[in-house]
Parts: structure tokens; C-alpha cells; sequence
């Protein structure tokens, strides 16, 4: 067998979404997934009985995987839970996609194309903005942006909040159970700021990302702004005790 169909026959990719109150939201996204030949994993993180109910029609569609939260513990508590569960299911890698519509499904298969032949590489979605953009995360991005430089010393990571991955999911495993990466909407940054200290090799591609009028956002300016600061200092200091003990960053 050649290297390359060891490959193929070993790659499983399966969509993980985090969820919470976007059920009138996430049927067409699973929809357009399953239409990719793309199993889907979703982790429900302790929404409302009304969305809880409309999620619960979906468990009979083939291909669709729930799992229940019982409280809402955030973003990346639901993550944690997809990747794990996924890995213990016998995938290899997960696109991780948020369950509001907002990122451009028609990239999933040059995505997948790109990690089937790069199996060991995240591939990040690098977002383009439309004049939709709320001015609050544009900006807000922009200054999580700086941080990363700051803490990988590099330019490597040019946007940390993208939520529109596909991760290899024993290496993200490996560090999850290693470090204390965050619950909140500090994940997505924290992930890939350890991810590239652990020298994983990224693979970055433009997308656009639509911003819809009248969207529910779940970002709460103070608690998630609070986690994210704290997420900074503590990635900071991480990365000054990694110099101090001569590893790369």
C-alpha cells in the first residue's frame, strides 16, 4: 500500500459544532454538511428547552450525532467535549463550524481537500469582512491579533478567532489535556496559540464571513472581554517562561 493510501484510508473527518439557542439556525447548516458526505457531531451547551426540542428532531437524520451539556459552561467546554468524543469515536480530524450560518460552507470541501493531503496540518479559515462587521469585534480582533504576535513571537497566526478550523484531532487532544486552555470565547485563541508553541504546522485560507441583520450574538462584552484578557497574561507569561527555559515559541 502506498504511503498516500495509508493516508486516505486512515483520514475521517467529521464536522463539529458547538451550540447554544441557534436551533432555527444549525438544520440548514447540518444539511448543507451531510450534503458533503461530512458526518456531523453536535455539542448542545445547556440551551433553552424551546431550542433543546427543535435540536432533538434532528437525532434521527443519519449521518447527525448530539450530545447534551446539562448547563451552559461555554465555547470551549463544548469543544473540549466535541474533540474527545470524536477521537474516541474513531475520527481522525475535526472542522470545527459555528451553528449560526455565519461561515461560508462552500469552502468545506477545498478545506478538506487540503487537510486529506496535509493530514498533520491545521487548516485555518483567515476571515474576510464585509461593511457588515460590527465595528466591537473588528477592532476587538485586531487587538487579540497583537497579543498573538506578542506571544508567539511571530507573524505566523494572522487572525486567532476564526472559528472555521479543522484541527488533527490528536495533536489538539494533546494539548487540551496538557494545559488549561480556555472554556469561554477564549478558546479559539488559546488553542492556537499552544498549538503553534507545540510546533504544529498551519495551513491558513480566505474566507468570508457574514455577519446576519438581527443575529444573536452569545459574546458578553464583559465576562468574555475579562476571559480573554486573562487568557493574554496568562499566554504572556507562558511564553516568557518558554524563553527563559530556551524552547521555541
Amino acid at each position: 500500500m502506498s504511503g498516500n493510501s495509508a493516508i486516505n484510508e486512515n483520514y475521517r473527518p467529521v464536522a463539529l459544532i458547538p451550540h447554544y439557542n441557534h436551533a432555527d439556525k444549525i438544520g440548514g447548516v447540518i444539511a448543507r454538511l451531510l450534503a458533503f458526505g461530512l458526518p456531523v457531531l453536535v455539542v448542545d451547551d445547556g440551551s433553552d428547552q424551546t431550542n433543546r426540542a427543535l435540536l432533538k428532531t434532528l437525532e434521527q437524520c443519519p449521518g447527525v450525532m448530539l450530545v447534551y451539556r446539562p448547563h451552559n459552561g461555554g465555547k470551549g467546554a463544548a469543544m473540549k467535549i466535541a474533540f474527545r468524543r470524536a477521537l474516541a469515536s474513531g475520527f481522525s480530524h475535526g472542522l470545527q463550524l459555528d451553528a449560526d450560518g455565519q461561515h461560508h460552507l462552500e469552502d468545506v470541501p477545498s478545506v478538506l481537500e487540503k487537510s486529506r493531503t496535509n493530514p498533520t496540518a491545521l487548516i485555518c479559515g483567515r476571515p474576510c469582512y464585509g461593511s457588515d462587521v460590527p465595528k466591537g469585534r473588528f477592532y476587538g480582533r485586531k487587538i487579540t491579533n497583537f497579543w498573538i504576535a506578542v506571544n508567539t513571537l511571530s507573524f505566523d497566526i494572522p487572525d486567532g478567532m476564526c472559528g472555521f478550523r479543522l484541527y488533527p484531532l490528536q495533536a489538539v487532544n494533546q494539548v487540551i489535556q496538557r494545559y488549561p486552555v480556555g472554556d469561554g470565547m477564549d478558546f479559539d485563541t488559546d488553542i492556537l496559540v499552544r498549538l503553534h508553541w507545540q510546533n504544529s504546522p498551519m495551513i491558513w485560507f480566505d474566507t468570508p464571513v457574514r455577519y446576519h441583520p438581527g443575529g444573536v450574538s452569545h459574546f458578553r462584552a464583559l465576562r468574555d472581554n475579562w476571559l480573554i484578557s486573562k487568557m493574554h497574561a496568562r499566554l504572556f507569561f507562558g511564553m516568557l517562561r518558554r524563553l527563559c527555559r530556551g524552547k521555541n515559541i
